[in-house]
């Protein structure tokens, strides 16, 4: 049967997740911008109120399956996930946006992450760009490596730091956070091996950092999208990734495989989740001046280069990113193809969204 759905766009943002902290901050920055997001969830006052004192249109659909049949049926140019669930939500509503719709999110695991990438050759031939991990750990390592490794060969050894620092607001952990942790337990810790993605003990490769401002920072290995998105960017055959939101405490790194095989039982991990869930979150400031994506390389040959993009808080960061990300789809500049976010637009969006190089 013949398509006969007109492929004329509508031109307009979707923010999925607008009552979040970062779907919020998304649709501020756009609206600050000149631009007019459309704001998309179930039905609540909170997502009504938050529309009519923008003056912004909503799109009221409860579920991933509604809110897909929206996205085909209105045909924004892009849309922005912001509503956790990645590996559960992301495919269904980047192939709502194809044909020429465009799409991100804000996935960094190992799971979600992978399965968009896979949609790499549909959304290339159908015209539409897919950008996930567009945040500030991924984007914040992967625009480093990319950075040190232009004009040169593949390098031997890759490792990229995440180091975040973001201030808390008072409230709930939230299931979305609560699952994420959850998952680091039970996926455990990977590396790149001779060119291989091989297991890897959950807090392994702790490093002990003094930043660029002096300020001191301690991280670990976890499973998180920076590994994936370093290694394609450099095609390096040893990368390893650290991040600051792992533990680093010798006792809780000797515990974690003994917590990591009770959370394989489904039973426990959705305990967890829902106790993680409910924890009550104090207020505070964040605990370092910068947050810093960091990667050192080391080349066949022996040279070394070590690499820093300085930012401000980690959120607010992130919602910066997924601002710029979602501004230059709409405008058409990115290839078609599934992506992280310097693959996608070039390491340098994360200066337009605010960060600094530092490169040796």
């Amino acid at each position: 049967m013949p398509d006969t759905m007109p492929h004329t766009r509508s031109g307009e943002i979707w923010i999925l997740g607008a009552a979040g902290r970062i779907g919020s901050a998304v649709t501020t920055r756009l609206v600050d911008r000149g631009l007019r997001p459309v704001l998309v969830g179930r039905e609540s006052d909170r997502l009504r109120k938050t529309a009519e004192d923008l003056g912004l249109r909503a799109v009221i659909a409860d579920g991933i399956d509604a809110i897909a049949a929206e996205v085909t049926l209105q045909r924004p140019a892009v849309v922005f996930n912001a509503i956790g669930k990645y590996a559960e939500t992301a495919t269904t509503l980047a192939r709502a946006c194809m044909p020429g719709g465009h799409y991100l999110d804000l996935a960094a695991d190992m799971t979600a992450v992978p399965r968009l990438l896979e949609l790499h050759e549909e959304a290339a031939a159908q015209g539409s760009t897919l950008v996930t991990s567009s945040g500030f750990g991924v984007l914040a390592t992967e625009a480093v490596v990319v950075k040190l490794c232009e004009n040169r060969p593949a390098p031997a050894t890759v490792r990229v730091d995440a180091l975040s620092s973001v201030a808390t607001e008072e409230g709930v952990m939230g299931s979305g956070f609560a699952t994420s942790i959850v998952d680091s337990m039970t996926t455990g810790g990977r590396r790149y091996k001779n060119g291989r993605m091989v297991t890897a003990r959950l807090g392994a490769d702790p490093q002990h950092l003094t930043l660029p401002d002096g300020q001191k920072v301690k991280s670990a290995g976890a499973p998180t999208a920076e590994l994936l998105a370093a290694h394609r960017a450099s095609n390096a055959p040893s990368v390893t990734v650290t991040t600051a939101l792992a533990p680093t405490s010798p006792v809780v790194r000797a515990i974690l495989p003994l917590a990591a095989k009770l959370m394989s039982f489904p039973a426990l991990q959705r305990f967890a989740v829902r106790q993680l869930a409910g924890a009550k979150l104090k207020a505070a400031p964040r605990p370092r001046l910068h947050s810093w994506g960091h990667a050192v390389i080391t080349w066949p040959d022996g040279t070394r280069r070590e690499g820093w993009l300085r930012t401000d808080d980690g959120m607010d960061y992130t919602a910066a990113v997924a601002t710029e990300v979602a501004v230059q789809l709409a405008k058409g500049e990115g290839k078609p193809g599934a992506y992280t976010p310097a693959a996608a637009l070039g390491p340098d969006i994360a200066i337009a969204a605010g960060g600094t190089f530092l490169l040796g």
